[in-house]
């Protein structure tokens, strides 16, 4: 996503507009399916510290199964409600028909992103990191290749970068699911899906689904904002949340270690080695933030520029890079957190806490719509989703980690 904000934000604001929106409806459709990733590597990391291999291999080649068939539902879902999407998020005429391209041509590459997210939870919870890790840079770099020469070089505008984007998917889905599969031939494990695995994931990531659902709820709501305060606040805000997303991907791979970590010391029945894994983790994740956070306030003069020749879009972005840098060891803290009580198997805590910092992040971001001007938009509506909402999240999480409880909650 960051590389397709720099070469569609060459095409101009309103492209980078429109990338705004569509982007964040398809992180969010994609999001809300990350319990096919969390809730099957928890099972699995459990499983393997059980001892049951093959219990674990075959409750991956579920989650792959239900990983297809709901992306081939949503993508056709998504072409076809592209339009309405776009404006009810309240795009403005500028920004409608790139966000509507974008959702469209990104839309096949939905049954290849839900996927990888099961198949990267499977490799997880078998402490397989390194394999996710290169298929996800491979993606990476082919996603950057082909956007430039789709969006560019063809011409095809923000259409090329959702067909780049979902090129890209699709092969990285390929390369995981072989690698699943391989492995679980040589187990002697059924590539059949079986009912009673299916339910399993279903019951597992309904509550993980709930939890999401605040998260993404949260995050359409900071487009919103952004939508209602001018062209330059909401490109500026893709600009933003880019580069968000790309530090919390990175702050992310604690949280999914200590996932795998937790599942299988719980899974084992290894009170204490839990316990140092809490530890442990989340004094990296603060660390890791405030290293972000320092880079990321330093450098945001001259990140700016490489997204947009916008100069009130370039002020903005450098100013509210500041903000966001100073949350950054709190999104650390959370985001491992988020983790180690995903790994126990604390879905229900999750959900309900979720809608917590939900209902404690709504009236933050509608003050930040009703007072702020598309000057200043950028930055309160940031101080209100980094400040605000992840401060709430840190403080639920926080609580329910000092005690027990979560430690059972799979069991």
């Amino acid at each position: 996503m960051l590389v397709d904000s720099a070469v569609v934000g060459s095409l101009g604001t309103g492209p980078l507009a429109g990338l705004a929106l569509a982007s964040t409806v398809l992180t969010t459709v994609v999001g809300l399916c990350v319990f096919l990733a969390y809730a099957t590597t928890a099972t699995v990391a459990r499983s393997l510290g059980a001892g049951d291999r093959r219990r674990a291999l075959s409750l991956g080649v579920d989650g792959l199964w239900l990983a297809l068939t709901l992306g081939v539902v949503l993508a056709v879902t998504l072409w076809t409600t592209a339009p309405w999407l776009a404006s009810a998020l309240g795009a403005p005429e500028a920004a409608l028909p790139h966000a509507v391209a974008y959702l469209r041509w990104s839309a096949p590459g939905l049954p290849g992103m839900l996927v990888v997210l099961a198949a990267t939870g499977v490799l997880r919870g078998m402490l397989d990191t390194r394999t996710p890790l290169w298929v996800a840079a491979t993606g990476a770099v082919a996603n950057a290749v082909l956007s430039v020469a789709l969006v560019l070089g063809a011409g095809m505008g923000v259409a090329g970068s959702g067909l780049g984007t979902s090129l890209a998917q699709l092969g990285m889905a390929t390369a995981l699911g072989a690698v699943v599969v391989r492995g679980t031939r040589a187990a002697g494990v059924s590539l059949r899906p079986s009912v009673a695995g299916l339910r399993l994931g279903v019951r597992a990531g309904t509550p993980l689904l709930i939890r999401t659902v605040s998260l993404r709820l949260a995050i359409l709501l900071a487009a919103w904002v952004a939508a209602g305060l001018g062209t330059v606040t909401l490109a500026g805000h893709q600009v933003v949340m880019a580069l968000w997303g790309l530090i919390a991907f990175g702050l992310d791979a604690l949280a999914i270690a200590a996932q795998a970590l937790v599942g299988r010391s719980l899974g084992a029945g290894d009170v204490t080695a839990t316990r140092a894994v809490l530890r442990r983790t989340l004094a990296w994740g603060t660390a890791a933030g405030a290293v972000a956070g320092a880079v990321l306030a330093a450098a945001g003069w001259w990140i700016a520029p490489l997204f947009t020749a916008d100069d009130d879009v370039r002020r903005a972005v450098a100013t509210t890079l500041v903000v966001v840098a100073l949350t950054l060891p709190m999104a650390g803290w959370v985001f491992v957190l988020d983790g180690v009580l995903i790994g126990a198997g604390d879905g229900r805590y999750l959900a309900g806490a979720g809608m917590v910092t939900l209902v404690v992040y709504v009236p933050a971001a509608l003050a930040a719509r009703a007072w702020a001007d598309d000057g200043a938009g950028l930055l309160w509506s940031w101080v209100a989703f980094a400040g605000v909402f992840m401060a709430a999240r840190a403080v639920t999480t926080g609580l329910r980690a000092r005690g027990t409880a979560w430690m059972v909650a799979g069991a």
